[in-house]
């Protein structure tokens, strides 16, 4: 399998667009990584299933957060995306989001060529106080279990708070 982040790039996020590879599909109790060392999907852990993925998750190629893993994407979409495929991606907004004392922001994306939600959706607002709440519960209890306490969602941020993001992930990435 290629290394997602040598062939793939991060995408023209300044234009609104991105490059995400998808690694966990929606509605899946498996917590699946993307090993860039060994360029392969690994199986981190398995779920309790009352903490599903609420929308499919992916990352941004050649990024790296504040917790040294890529820049998470949480990819709004009709159908669980399967793992392993990368689409390119309309920036919505970001969800900051700290995980054990880390940021490790989630931006918001629906895949660019969207032909059921693609002319309506296009930032966070357009996707309800509804949505948003579901998945800050989500985020803020998956780790309950086994850390109480460890996640914390800190807001959420539009999408040139997103774009910021990005780029701060992206000159990261490049000094590493």
């Amino acid at each position: 399998m290629p290394d997602f982040n040598q062939v793939l790039e991060t995408g023209d996020y300044l234009s609104g667009i991105v490059n995400t590879v998808v690694e966990i599909p929606e509605g899946s109790i498996l917590k699946i990584e993307w090993d860039r060392t060994r360029a392969a999907f690994m199986l981190d852990r398995v779920e309790p299933g009352i903490f599903a993925k609420p929308v499919s998750y992916g990352f941004i190629p050649q990024t790296l957060d504040d917790d040294g893993d890529e820049l998470d994407t949480l990819i709004v979409c009709d159908e669980p995306l399967p793992t392993g495929i990368w689409l390119e991606a309309k920036i919505l907004g970001v969800m900051k989001f700290e995980d054990d004392g880390e940021m490790d922001h989630k931006i918001i994306v629906r895949a660019a060529d969207d032909r059921n939600d693609g002319d309506w959706l296009n930032g966070l607002d357009d996707l309800g106080e509804r949505w948003k709440q579901m998945v800050e519960h989500h985020f803020t209890h998956y780790k309950d279990l086994k850390k109480p306490g460890s996640t914390k969602v800190q807001g959420w941020g539009d999408t040139e708070e997103a774009k910021a993001v990005i780029a701060e992930c992206i000159e990261r990435y490049k000094k590493q």
